[in-house]
């Protein structure tokens, strides 16, 4: 798993930069004070990569390639839209906005009964997914931080990591 996250990783690095163009400017009425932002997300359980691109005006898409400290073969991929908006000073974000999910998860580390029940392997997970967050952006440097909650309810398999991997920080490389 650890392979396929850094080869993700790789491919959206790739394709962020054959895609960049000029950083925006402040405009009052828009909140978007960059075009693409990659970084890392960090919680005490979960630790990936973010990748957030503005799509026009408000509108953003992020997506994060997470696996959790203890259970390192487990791997998320997930795809959020966010809608963001100005909070007093322009540099300061808010946003709200879902998406979806699907996750690889070992059974012995998610999901005792099936472990027990069918033996080692891996099962898959879809699942749908809420973020709501505020963030900052540098305006000397091209940094942006973020801080958020975003639950999630998985379609297959329990859900009993819910509390520990509802929250996050990320930070940025903005271009």
């Amino acid at each position: 798993m650890k392979k396929v996250v850094l080869l993700f990783s790789l491919i959206a690095i790739v394709a962020v930069q054959a895609n960049a163009q000029k950083k925006k400017s402040y405009q009052s009425s828009d909140p978007s004070n960059y075009e693409t932002a990659l970084g890392v997300r960090l919680n005490p359980w979960v630790v990936g990569f973010t990748i957030k691109h503005f799509i026009q005006g408000p509108h953003a898409i992020e997506g994060l390639v997470t696996t959790n400290h203890s259970h390192k073969t487990n791997v998320t991929f997930t795809a959020l839209y966010e809608y963001n908006w100005n909070i007093g000073v322009p540099e300061l974000n808010m946003y709200a906005g879902g998406g979806a999910h699907v996750g690889f998860y070992d059974r012995r580390d998610y999901d005792w009964d099936r472990y027990i029940d069918k033996g080692k392997g891996t099962y898959v997970s879809p699942g749908l997914d809420g973020i709501i967050g505020i963030e900052y952006t540098f305006k000397k440097i091209p940094l942006n931080i973020s801080a958020d909650l975003k639950p999630y309810v998985q379609f297959v398999g329990p859900t009993n990591y819910l509390g520990e991997e509802i929250g996050g920080v990320s930070a940025r490389y903005t271009f």
